[in-house]
């Protein structure tokens, strides 16, 4: 059976088509329109090119978006591509695709794929992060999305900056309403915006040049992404972490997380790898084609 599937990212959507293994036959990438009407039919013109390059036809559709759907209203929320938020963009997507879709967070498709196949194969609990645009976790027991009563397990980007120190408080505005979500630290634009450059990869090749002040925001941005993975290591206690979005390209973290967590952490003992998604930007779109099951 060929699986298809949609990752909704705030700056591209991309469609891809997987065989049985879970190789890739088709992959197909596209702008975000920035607009609700445009993004559906950016979907649907993905998914043709898609099946045109599979050779096959998409029966259903898995979606990985920002956010989640409230169980309350059926309506989309949390999301940080705005205008998903108080839609059903579920039913209207199965209305223009004429085919059944499922909606699950991008980051919880991210921990499914990498749990699968990826830097969290073998491991009973998998905590990946997603530190790109925003910041949202994904969980996965026992091969199984841990998704809560109310939608919104793991979703760490907008818990508050753990301990904060007098100078982070109360924290940059977040887009959610709320202050000083961990979001709007460990972010690629928060990165950026901390240390003063105009992106997260200038700020780093600054780094590698020797530049102090890019140097000093790199090691608050351990520090505060430390701290924050620490909470979750007290309340989950995963096996692993695996981060993805453009922050997870780089390597220094792997190297110095682990450090910076561990002070933080209600243990005598704590040694647990922080490992890079083993799929890298694919694992969004691999999560998503595995919602649903080979037999469905």
């Amino acid at each position: 059976m060929i699986r298809f599937g949609v990752d909704f990212g705030g700056t591209k959507i991309e469609a891809a088509a997987l065989d049985e293994a879970g190789g890739f036959v088709a992959r197909v990438r596209k702008p975000n329109p920035g607009t609700y009407e445009a993004a559906l039919e950016t979907v649907a013109e993905l998914l043709t090119d898609a099946e045109a390059m599979a050779g096959a036809s998409c029966p259903r559709v898995g979606l990985g978006i920002p956010g989640s759907i409230s169980p309350r209203t059926g309506l989309i929320r949390n999301a940080n591509s705005v205008y998903l938020n108080g839609r059903r963009f579920g039913e209207d997507l199965e209305k223009r695709l004429a085919r059944p879709v499922r909606l699950a967070n991008d980051a919880n498709c991210l921990a499914l794929s990498e749990a699968a196949d990826g830097a969290g194969a073998g491991a009973r609990v998998v905590f990946a992060v997603i530190l790109g645009t925003g910041c949202g976790g994904g969980l996965v027991v026992d091969g199984r999305l841990v998704e809560g009563l109310n939608g919104v397990a793991a979703e760490c980007g907008h818990t508050p900056l753990p301990w904060p120190r007098p100078e982070e408080y109360p924290g940059p505005q977040c887009w959610c309403g709320r202050e000083g979500c961990l979001e709007t630290w460990v972010s690629g634009p928060a990165f950026a915006r901390d240390s003063g450059f105009p992106t997260a990869q200038a700020t780093m090749e600054a780094v590698k040049a020797g530049d102090p002040g890019a140097t000093t925001a790199f090691d608050r941005y351990v520090d505060r992404l430390g701290r924050g993975l620490a909470v979750i290591a007290d309340l989950v206690d995963p096996d692993v972490f695996v981060l993805g979005g453009g922050m997870s390209n780089v390597e220094a973290l792997y190297e110095r997380l682990p450090a910076a967590i561990a002070p933080h952490v209600f243990s005598d003992a704590y040694a647990v790898p922080v490992k890079r998604a083993a799929h890298g930007d694919s694992s969004g779109v691999r999560g998503a084609a595995w919602l649903w099951p080979a037999e469905a």
